[in-house]
């Protein structure tokens, strides 16, 4: 049966899945935790760098960004100060292979929502994107 209307088609879709951008040089982590977020029901956005996503950030519908720490360019910890000042309602999780106490102190300092020593296991992921979205799944 055809739409009658422009408008019928939208009430009948499916929600759509929040977007987690996934910030991190090593295409391989880019790769694992896209498929690990998309294995969650979310919608992984990956970015090489921060600059691309800071070209992208303001239109990609994004609800989350995960990033590493320690990238060319501008670091993750530059990366969460300019999210900050331009979206900042937008949560960032950061992350990274080198944890240290000061790392951590400045990044949720910063205003990370979370810090994440790699390598970490897809509950504690699943966990920390689920808080930040204001998702809880069955156990």
């Amino acid at each position: 049966m055809a739409e009658s209307a422009a408008g019928d088609s939208t009430r009948n879709a499916a929600p759509r899945a929040p977007v987690v951008a996934i910030v991190d040089d090593d295409p391989a982590i880019r790769s694992a935790l896209s498929r690990l977020t998309r294995s969650l029901g979310y919608a992984p956005a990956p970015f090489a760098g921060a600059e691309p996503l800071l070209e992208a950030a303001d239109d990609a519908g994004i609800a989350v960004v995960v990033t590493d720490v320690q990238m060319p360019g501008l670091s993750g910890l530059d990366l969460l100060r300019l999210l900050h000042l331009r979206r900042p309602t937008l949560p960032v999780i950061v992350m990274t292979a080198y944890p240290s106490e000061a790392s951590r102190a400045r990044a949720l300092a910063s205003g990370a929502f979370a810090y994440l020593a790699k390598p970490f296991d897809a509950e504690q992921f699943e966990h920390c994107l689920g808080s930040v979205l204001g998702i809880t799944r069955d156990p």
